[in-house]
């Protein structure tokens, strides 16, 4: 038991640690203008008034889209971790029935945890897209 808590702390701060530096690091590159600023692109050097923040001059759905897309990342993350345990147990079960059994709802349970993270991910973007569009 004491091994099982142990793995699942090592995956919570495995996956906090990750998190934390993807939610932190910004998912686009800047340009260097010619005024010595950066922008987004080439077209935002003109009227760029500064700072380079991922949430800077974006509107609501922006905002929510990179706030899903970083809890799915976690989610999907941690169902991969899921599995990849699964497998390692089912590996070093040595034919006990018992941890086979364990090894297989694992996986099961990893494999049903990614898909749950896709639709998720799918439904809600679908429905941001279609409030924010109409």
């Amino acid at each position: 038991m004491k091994k099982v808590i142990l793995s699942a702390i090592a995956v919570a701060l495995t996956v906090l640690g990750l998190g934390s530096v993807a939610s932190v690091s910004p998912a686009y590159a800047d340009v260097l203008c010619p005024n010595g600023k950066t922008a987004p692109s080439l077209d935002g050097c003109e009227d760029f008034s500064g700072g380079s923040g991922v949430f800077e001059n974006r509107d609501l759905m922006n905002v929510l889209t990179i706030i899903i897309n970083v809890v799915v990342g976690v989610v999907g993350f941690i169902a991969v971790a899921m599995i990849v345990m699964g497998g390692i147990s089912f590996a070093t079960s040595q034919g006990d029935s018992s941890k086979v059994a364990k090894a297989r709802n694992t996986i099961l349970y990893g494999v049903v945890g990614l898909v749950v993270a896709l639709l998720a991910f799918a439904i809600v973007n679908f429905v941001l897209k279609s409030i924010f569009n109409a």
